[in-house]
């Protein structure tokens, strides 16, 4: 089976329309849903050939098939993570001014700022006393680097 298009995300049907469907999963790694062209397998063993049409990341929840019983979505496995969670602006600026110096992607999430765990912004966390915890965790796109150079 080839997927050339999204057909929806789960968060787009009615929990109704979802329960009554079989559900087969494709986990992927974060850094895979900016992938246009892969091949990948569900959590039942069936290979999946992707080729979306349109320049679209794939995202957690995407539908890749569904008819009138089954689902086929995409699930994006846990990331090692850095939970940044500032206790004022002074802080918020600071480690974002720090981490864009670095070009390092940022996600958001309520109060909380989430980059990919590196031991050096680990390090600077500690030096700098800003509160932020390590954990495993899912995000629901990929982290993405901006394109941007220093001229």
């Amino acid at each position: 089976m080839i997927i050339e298009e999204i057909k929806a995300n789960l968060e787009d049907l009615d929990a109704h329309e979802v329960k009554q469907r079989h559900i087969e999963k494709v986990y992927l790694e974060s850094a895979n849903l900016v992938k246009r062209i892969q091949r990948v397998k569900t959590d039942h063993g069936n290979e999946i050939g992707i080729r979306l049409k349109n320049p679209k990341d794939l995202a957690a929840g995407d539908i890749l098939f569904m008819d009138e019983k089954n689902l086929i979505v995409i699930d994006v496995l846990t990331d090692d993570l850095l939970i940044i969670q500032p206790r004022s602006i002074y802080e918020m600026g600071t480690i974002a001014h720090q981490l864009g110096n670095r070009h390092l992607p940022a996600q958001f999430e309520g109060d909380e700022m989430l980059v990919q765990y590196d031991y050096l912004v680990e390090e600077l966390l500690q030096e700098l006393k800003i509160p932020y915890k390590r954990e495993d965790r899912k995000v629901k796109q990929a982290f993405r680097h901006i394109g941007h150079s220093h001229d």
